[in-house]
Order: structure tokens, then sequence, then C-alpha cells
């Protein structure tokens, strides 16, 4: 079979800012292939594939429909304001298109609940385009705070991601109006972190969730930064801050009772061909207290592709099984998305009633 019958073919519905660099991850997975790009407008479409280097035989569409309807789209990434996801990701599914979604994923979990039942009734794959999943350094993180002898068992996690935004950004970007992105800076930095700390505590979820003390909101009321504690029976913990006015920060930490893990460009790594972490296990002091022993040991991973195009790549992969071999979706990845989406919420209800601890029911 030619390399284009074996490629699961993509729709992208909306020109965001963040479709340039998924377009550019679709083009780089051997088992995907671009053929249309939907806008509100023709002309909208056809200057983002000019603009972005396309292939000349990318489709534009307009409107968003017209992506839904069109034969050769097996599946669709969705970059469109939060307050569309439900719209757009449940006419996706009707349609029999696979759904790349784009963080968050939603509002609430009532809504994120909606998305994930088309597309269970519809037997599409669902995923959230969390990219640093996908990464290779991301497993070998797991590999190692998964060891009993090195790492013991995890006590607390550090979660930040904070990012100086311009003044443009802050009046102007869709993530600060309230009927566009309403979670703000903890739907689009929050969830970053969020997921880090369900990823090192395995998924499960928290207990209680508490949001800390002096959110700050825009004058619409929508949250610009803000930070929260979550807390499991067990006496495991996390904190977590997210910010659009603080420098550039991609940090977590996970500590266990024999060893620690501390990354800090979790997110996007500094460069794109690598990430690196470290680790440490048994660390103590030197006989006067004057350093560490052992210190910390650098791990560094390559990756043979950016981690967008493996997450275009698996989620092909996924869509390919369902389509050519008639496998069920993969359950893993909804059910992580709606722990993240929980997790948002919690915090997002604890902000508006005072700072009140909020228990979680998964």
């Amino acid at each position: 079979m030619s390399r284009a019958t074996t490629q699961i073919r993509f729709g992208i519905i909306g020109c965001a800012e963040i479709a340039r660099k998924v377009s550019r991850a679709i083009s780089l997975s051997p088992n995907a292939t671009l053929v249309a790009v939907g806008s509100r407008s023709i002309d909208k479409a056809q200057k983002f594939i000019s603009d972005n280097g396309l292939p000349a035989s990318t489709i534009p569409l307009a409107p968003y429909d017209a992506v839904l309807d069109h034969p050769s789209v097996d599946a669709v990434y969705v970059p469109l304001p939060t307050s569309l996801h439900v719209t757009w990701a449940v006419a996706a599914a009707k349609k029999g298109k696979h759904v790349l979604l784009e963080k968050p994923t939603a509002l609430c979990v009532e809504e994120l609940d909606v998305i994930l039942e088309a597309c269970r009734a519809n037997r599409v794959q669902f995923m959230d385009s969390t990219m640093w999943m996908h990464h290779p350094r991301t497993e070998k993180m797991r590999e190692l705070i998964s060891d009993p002898t090195r790492f013991g068992e995890v006590k607390t996690v550090d979660s930040i991601f904070t990012f100086m935004a311009d003044e443009d950004f802050l009046q102007n970007d869709i993530r600060v109006k309230p009927d566009l992105d309403a979670l703000g800076a903890l739907g689009d930095a929050g969830w970053y972190c969020i997921r880090s700390i369900l990823w090192a505590n395995s998924y499960q979820l928290p207990r209680t969730v508490v949001a800390l003390r002096g959110p700050i909101k825009n004058n619409a009321g929508v949250i610009i930064a803000c930070g929260a504690q979550l807390l499991w029976p067990d006496g495991r913990s996390a904190t977590l801050n997210c910010s659009f006015l603080a420098h550039l920060t991609m940090q977590m930490t996970v500590i266990g009772t024999k060893g620690a893990l501390h990354v800090t460009d979790f997110i996007i790594p500094y460069e794109e061909e690598k990430g690196s972490f470290t680790f440490v296990s048994d660390a103590g002091f030197t006989e006067l207290v004057t350093g560490w022993v052992p210190v910390p040991s650098k791990h560094e991973v390559t990756a043979d592709l950016p981690q967008e195009a493996r997450m275009v790549k698996e989620f092909s992969r996924l869509v390919k099984l369902i389509k050519d071999e008639g496998k069920e979706p993969e359950t893993k990845w909804p059910e992580i998305t709606r722990k993240t989406q929980l997790v948002i919420d919690a915090v997002k209800k604890s902000v508006d009633n005072g700072f009140e601890p909020v228990d979680i029911i998964g």
C-alpha cells in the first residue's frame, strides 16, 4: 500500500495560532496527512494554508460544517475557543470524525461528558492535545518514579506554569474573554499543572481541592493567576500555580519517600530534539553538611519527532486500528481528560466559594 492510503486524513476546524503548530505536526507524522482547513471564510482558510506553507492540495473550506461533511476527512483537530468545543466536537463525532480536541476541552465536566458520550456513541477516538504527554522523556520519567527501590512512593508534587503576557494579550486574547474561554489562566496554564499532578499520582484523583487565597481576575472576572492545593486521604499532597503575570516557568517536582524528580521545562522542552530532567535517590548531606551525597543526576532523552508530532502519530495509530481493524476506541485518553477536567472544576468552585475545600467525586 502507498503511504497516502495508510495515512489518517485530518481536517482542522479553525485557524487559531496553535493550529499552525499542529498543522506542522500533522505534516511530520508518518501516518497522518492534512487534507483540509476550515474557517468561517474561504479567504481566511486559504490564507492559513498559504502563510504556513501547506501543500497546494490542502483544501480551504467554509464554514466549519464543510470540514465535517468532506468525505476525505477521517479526523479533525479542533482549536476553537473553549466555549465552542461542545458544539463542534459533538458535531464531528456525529459525522463519524475522530476528535483531537484542544485544551481546555470544555468549560465544565458536564459539557465534557456530552462530548465524550457523543464520541462513545459514534465509535470515534477522542484525545486532548496535551502534547508533553507524548514526549519520550515523559515515559522515562514514569519509569523512574515507578521504581519502588529508587523512588519509593509519591508524597508530594509541585507544578508551575506561568508566562508574562503582554498588554495586548491581557486585553484581547480569547483566553481572557468570559464568552470565549471563561476558565482563563486556570484552563490554559493550569490544565498542564493539573495533568502533571495526576500523571505523577498514576491518575488517582485527589479527595479534596482547596484554591489558594489571592487569585487575580481581570475586569471581566476571568482568572489570570491562581493556585491550589490537592489532598489525598493517605497524606499525599500537591500544589499548583498558574499565571499570565509572571516570567515563563514550566516546572514540575515529584518527591517520593526515597527519591525526587525535577524538570524545568516539562510542557515545552528547551530544545525540540531533546528533553532533560534531574533525579536523585537516597540523598543526604556530606559529613560537615556542606553539600549533597549523591548530587542529582541529569537524564537527557532525545526525540525522534517533536512531541506534538508524536501526539498526532499516536492518535492516528488509534484511529487506524478503529478504521481498518474494527477495534474499539482507546478509553485511556478520555478518562485522563475527564479527571483533569474534574480537578479544574474543583479549583474553580473553590475560588468561587471563597476558598472553601471542594471534595471530588469521580
